[in-house]
């Protein structure tokens, strides 16, 4: 399967197929990493981030780097010539000459698809607004079927900000090449978008909506878990009455001994942090998937893989 030179914008443009092939990509890359670790030996990561990020950029840094490749670019839009009034065209066009792939966070959303549109070199998208982060939904799916030995016929409940959560978007899309039942626990005003909502249905996932978690949590394998994000919010005033709505804690674990907990981090008060020293949760371990599935994707969009 041929991912050379291949963007990676959204999950949409993924197959179940080229799902399964990322996936297995990154377990090979786990098993033998020292067999990969100068597979991108001369090669530069462009990692250019209008917003914030911990996870995301250094786990691609650090995947770059395991490779044998170098990394160059900012962790933040006021340091570059975009406060000269430089276009955001013309600062990937800019930055592709000084690399061989592009990684790329911002604000807005489509932001990926037109860097994607202007430049020649690979563009990997770290999260545009509220939209897609197709990385985060590849290692969120390799965290589950490392955990649950499959990815087919899953209860998954998402519970948390599903109106701006990016990481649910995606996730959802490729859990329904996968025959997933999907619970949506949100307040009514954070709930899914019903376009979204739409679409998961037109391709035959079975989606119910919840305000409560309870009445549902005995039924599912996994819980992703998703924090209120002010940062999005137009009216702080709606933030500050919508955070702290579910918090999971060791009384509604109990619930459901087999659930596992996800959760795409940071987190700010939604996971009680006595969770952490229980089996179910797997969010830690999530996150450090960020490496070989991060891995995969450089070798593949370089065409670098044994």
């Amino acid at each position: 399967m041929n991912f050379k030179n291949r963007d990676i914008i959204s999950i949409r443009d993924f197959s179940r197929e080229e799902l399964l092939f990322v996936l297995k990509t990154a377990s090979e890359i786990e098993k033998r990493s020292d067999d990969y670790k100068d597979r991108l030996k001369g090669k530069v990561l462009a990692s250019i981030f209008f917003e914030p990020s911990t996870r995301t950029r250094l786990s691609f840094e650090s995947a770059m780097q395991r490779l044998g490749g170098s990394v160059i670019g900012f962790a933040d839009s006021k340091i570059t010539s975009a406060v000269k009034g430089e276009s955001f065209m013309d600062t990937v066009k800019i930055i592709e000459g000084y690399s061989d792939v592009i990684v790329i966070r911002h604000p807005q959303e489509g932001s990926a698809r037109l860097a994607a549109d202007v430049a020649e070199k690979p563009i990997i998208n770290a999260g545009d607004g509220s939209n897609q982060h197709p990385t985060q939904t590849l290692l969120d799916l390799y965290t589950i079927q490392k955990h649950m030995n499959r990815l087919t016929g899953l209860k998954v409940g998402f519970l948390g900000d599903l109106k701006y959560g990016r990481t649910v978007h995606s996730l959802a899309l490729a859990l329904a090449k996968f025959q997933t039942k999907m619970y949506f626990i949100s307040p009514e005003s954070l709930k899914m978008p019903d376009d979204h909502m739409e679409e998961l249905r037109e391709l035959g996932s079975e989606c119910l909506e919840y305000e409560r978690p309870e009445p549902k949590l005995h039924e599912l394998d996994i819980l992703y878990v998703t924090r209120i994000q002010k940062e999005r919010f137009p009216d702080l005033v709606e933030y500050e009455r919508l955070r702290g709505v579910y918090r999971v804690d060791d009384k509604m674990l109990s619930l459901n001994p087999r659930l596992k907990v996800m959760h795409p981090l940071p987190r700010v008060d939604e996971i009680a942090y006595s969770v952490d020293a229980r089996p179910e949760a797997i969010y830690f371990d999530q996150a450090k998937n960020g490496i070989p599935v991060r891995q995969a994707v450089l070798c593949l969009v370089l065409g670098e893989t044994l």
